[in-house]
């Protein structure tokens, strides 16, 4: 199984191993982390980092002591994450090309399993519910789950932001995410993304439960901060983004306001 070729093709062309150094991604990042160290258990735990790309999490987890494995579908992505890892002091114990769908770890064998991206990607219900099954096997008991979803409203707010509903091929592909939660690049411009599936925060919550998670809890990631004109000057300044994470926190649990984050993390755990 591989995700479809456009979105193969956009990982070959854009720099996701650069995309979370730059710009409100650095909100993203910083973000994510803090939200994973509150939920995963202690190193050194082993990690399966699913559709890690070329293993900023990876890393991360591996130099506090994680056993971390990472897959990715893109084979460019996991090349560069084996030339980073080369030089680690702690490093990835492996990295392997694989799809969410059909994970190369056996049952019960990680105390915890990021889906960091895949399921952007699955525009179908079904594998995106493949997908999380595969993550619930492979978990052992009481093992947690983390999975990202772009948010329904996402290119809405990114289009008001960067003054992109200017553009009427954006506005076709705003209408239809909003509608239908599938966006669709038709344009190819390399401002509209590629082939993905924007969740609702409770269309997320559903999928998880359905998988047979349990304890389940969505939170916004970014909060509102990432849609501010000046982010770059106010992230440098050390008391705005003190006020950016903050207020990031206050409101990640606020359901009203979930979907205002570019992307959201569904937690839950496997207590069978």
């Amino acid at each position: 199984m591989k995700p479809p070729p456009e979105v193969l093709a956009y990982y070959e062309r854009f720099a996701e191993e650069t995309r979370l150094q730059s710009g409100a991604s650095r909100l993203e990042l910083e973000r994510t982390k803090e939200i994973l160290s509150r939920v995963l258990p202690k190193p050194p735990a082993r990690v399966v980092d699913v559709g890690g790309a070329a293993g900023v999490y990876s890393t991360w987890l591996a130099a506090q002591g994680y056993d971390v494995q990472l897959v990715d579908a893109s084979q460019r992505l996991i090349d560069e994450a084996r030339k980073q890892n080369a030089a680690l002091e702690k490093p990835i114990a492996s990295l392997t090309v694989g799809d969410a769908r059909s994970l190369p770890q056996p049952d019960t064998s990680a105390a915890a399993v990021l889906v960091m991206g895949p399921l952007y990607h699955l525009t179908s219900a079904d594998d995106r519910h493949t997908a999380l099954r595969e993550a619930f096997r492979v978990l052992a008991a009481s093992g947690v789950v983390a999975v990202a979803a772009v948010s329904r409203y996402a290119s809405a707010l990114d289009g008001l932001t960067r003054k992109l509903t200017l553009d009427p091929a954006f506005v076709q592909i705003r209408d239809r995410d909003l509608i239908d939660g599938q966006h669709r690049n038709d344009s190819n411009h390399p401002l509209y993304f590629t082939t993905a599936y924007f969740h609702r925060p409770e269309d997320l919550h559903a999928e998880l439960e359905r998988a047979g998670f349990e304890e389940v809890r969505v939170v916004g990631v970014e909060g509102p901060g990432w849609m501010l004109s000046d982010f770059e000057a106010r992230w440098e300044d050390e008391a705005l983004r003190k006020d950016i994470l903050e207020t990031a926190r206050a409101l990640e649990s606020e359901r009203s306001v979930l979907g205002v984050s570019a992307h959201l993390l569904g937690i839950g755990r496997k207590l069978v």
